[in-house]
């Protein structure tokens, strides 16, 4: 998207209390804090129409010079999503016999992770996401993208919270290396694997590690300077 400078009036301004801000800032970390990371999944359908609206609100993210420089594979193929699963579990075995070294499998015992995944065929969606390493213009000319781990990641931060707001839950799932995703989704070089997401509903009798319910208090995850 090439285009001179051309401002238009802020679309949307609410003029808040201090009070009413505050009551709406509470009631979304009342929301948001019941988001976890979830491993056990139901295999019910998902429309596809409630994850089209969260990848909307997914593309409304900031990014460097608004190249928007992300891409969303979304997968709902059983026969997809047994590659992804057999692919990613090699690497896991991997990961989990050593390679990720003893101090981060000693830090994942308390998550009670392993390598094998199934949530990754049970879950009905499972949506790549990819970096684009740069894009092109309209010319087909290949055009620089800035800030591209920070903009993916705010991205990836907007479509969790949406689909959470449409009480679905997700798993941010991070084989390493990806690159199998691009080549089972057919997407360009120029696109890194960031996250795999897994979307879906939790089953009825799902549990998380407790230890991801403890959650830093304010005073070690801010300071205020005035």
């Amino acid at each position: 998207m090439d285009y001179e400078y051309d401002p238009v009036p802020l679309p949307y301004r609410q003029a808040l209390s201090d009070a009413e801000s505050l009551q709406r800032a509470e009631n979304f970390y009342r929301h948001i804090r019941t988001r976890h990371s979830v491993r056990h999944f139901t295999d019910r359908p998902v429309d596809r129409a409630v994850i089209e609206a969260c990848l909307l609100a997914a593309g409304t993210a900031p990014s460097g010079a608004n190249h928007q420089p992300w891409h969303f594979a979304c997968v709902s193929s059983s026969a997809k999503k047994r590659e992804i699963r057999e692919a990613a579990e090699a690497e896991e075995r991997e990961f989990y016999a050593g390679k990720a070294g003893d101090e981060w499998l000693s830090d994942l015992k308390k998550m009670g992770t392993d390598a094998q995944k199934p949530f990754l065929e049970t879950a009905p969606w499972l949506i790549a996401i990819f970096a684009e390493r740069y894009g092109f213009d309209d010319a087909g000319e290949r055009r620089k993208n800035y800030y591209m781990p920070e903009s993916v990641g705010i991205a990836t931060g907007f479509l969790i919270a949406a689909l959470h707001e449409a009480g679905l839950a997700t798993l941010t799932h991070t084989p390493n290396p990806m690159k199998f995703l691009n080549e089972i989704l057919g997407r360009p070089t120029n696109e890194r694997p960031y996250i795999l997401l897994v979307v879906g509903h939790p089953s009825e009798d799902a549990m998380i590690p407790g230890a991801a319910t403890v959650k830093k208090p304010l005073e070690q995850i801010a300071s205020f300077i005035e």
